[in-house]
């Protein structure tokens, strides 16, 4: 909701919505190396002054230094990292590193600035978030950890629920050159101020080099209504990147605004965007 600080807000159940459950690829297996967990903060920024914030960078245990690394940066990033939550990143990205199902993918979790600027942040549709992963959050990972990360854009994915989904589809529209693979889940492009975009700039604009995956619930917020429906408007950007041609696909499911369904897919998702 556009007051909450929080990707996913408690809300009550809905009637026909259901609950999915993980599948193997999901869980920590025998035989599959860990990566490790690089967690730092940082506390000033010059994109958004006054915040601070705390970034979990996540390595897997094939990553030796030799090369740079595939990346793939995720919005709400503890949600994303924490295994009691419904996405599991850090143990899903373990298991398709291992399988080859990814390259070697260096994980970076980012949490929204404090004090409540998640949605200051991730809502507008314009280039001031990714400028700020650029040129501030990519850079002190770099620094922190002594990772370094590829420049091919077809080998870094940006990833986020929520208001984190349409921001990441803001950031690679953005820069294509920077982000070339897209991950949003129940994203809200409903609430982008001023009305979602992207439906007729897609159609208008031309063509980026971006890959696109999409996940959508049947009932998320304001399904039944004419106006910012979260379920409808992902069903038109998906309509609108079909109508152009864009590597897409549109996965559906009948939860609510609820990580569960893209947490359940998420496997299945990552292979698809990085094959």
């Amino acid at each position: 909701m556009s007051t909450s600080p929080l990707p996913f807000s408690p809300l009550p159940v809905v009637t026909g919505a259901m609950h999915y459950t993980h599948g193997p690829s999901s869980r920590r297996a025998e035989g599959v190396p860990r990566g490790r967990v690089v967690q730092f903060d940082l506390t000033d920024s010059t994109v958004y002054p006054g915040t601070t914030r705390t970034v979990r960078v996540f390595v897997p245990a094939q990553y030796d230094g030799s090369e740079p690394a595939a990346l793939m940066v995720f919005q709400d990033g503890r949600l994303y990292l924490d295994d009691a939550e419904d996405m599991r990143a850090g143990t899903v990205l373990e298991n398709l590193v291992h399988e080859g199902s990814m390259p070697v993918t260096v994980g970076v979790f980012v949490d929204p600035g404090q004090p409540t600027n998640r949605n200051a942040e991730y809502d507008p549709a314009d280039d001031r978030y990714v400028t700020f992963l650029l040129d501030e959050v990519l850079p002190a990972v770099e620094q922190r950890t002594g990772v370094r990360f590829t420049d091919d854009p077809a080998r870094r994915a940006i990833c986020g629920g929520s208001s984190g989904g349409n921001c990441a589809f803001t950031a690679a529209w953005h820069r294509p050159d920077a982000f070339g693979l897209v991950l949003g889940f129940v994203s809200s492009f409903a609430q982008i101020p001023g009305g979602d975009p992207y439906p007729a700039l897609i159609r208008s604009a031309e063509d980026k080099p971006i890959r696109v995956f999409l996940e959508a619930n049947r009932f998320d917020l304001r399904h039944d209504q004419r106006e910012r429906n979260w379920y409808s408007e992902n069903l038109l950007v998906a309509a609108a990147l079909a109508e152009r041609g864009y590597d897409h696909r549109l996965v559906l499911g009948d939860g609510g605004h609820s990580p569960n369904h893209g947490g359940v897919v998420l496997p299945d998702a990552l292979r698809w965007l990085w094959r």
